[in-house]
């Protein structure tokens, strides 16, 4: 179980660090050959946060902090999204690029997602077994 959780993490921060890198080259395209500033910055910031969020998220101090910096990646991809379309729908992006870009980072929504729900789930395991085992000391000692 250790080693697939791992295997997700590795996945989600190689597929977080591409799609920085690809953010970075738009924002060079957009700001040099479009002379395109504002949309640009907003999905530089947007787009390379989920990255930096995930990376803290493997150094997080509790489950409840790993879970609020995967939400935070998580907020940020939706927002990218929400500056490609834009980016898109004023003629900045191509058709190819938009749907490329996009499937890449709702991919990584994805996988955010799923690390979210799967961490929740875990520590309400750890929660309920600490209860049954605090009825339980009750239980013998009364």
């Amino acid at each position: 179980m250790e080693r697939e959780n791992k295997k997700q993490a590795d996945l989600l921060g190689h597929k977080t660090m591409e799609f920085a890198i690809r953010i970075v080259k738009l924002n060079r395209h957009l700001t040099g050959k479009m002379n395109e500033y504002v949309l640009s910055k907003q999905v530089l910031r947007s787009g390379t946060n989920p990255g930096a969020m995930v990376r803290e998220a493997a150094n997080a101090e509790s489950g409840a902090d790993f879970i609020h910096k995967l939400a935070i990646g998580q907020k940020e991809i939706c927002e990218t999204l929400y500056w490609l379309e834009l980016l898109f729908r004023s003629g900045y992006l191509t058709e190819p690029e938009y749907q490329s870009l996009t499937i890449d980072a709702t991919e990584i929504l994805k996988i955010i997602r799923s690390s979210i729900l799967t961490k929740k789930q875990r520590l309400a395991k750890k929660l309920v077994t600490i209860v049954l085992l605090l009825i339980t000391i009750a239980y013998t000692i009364f």
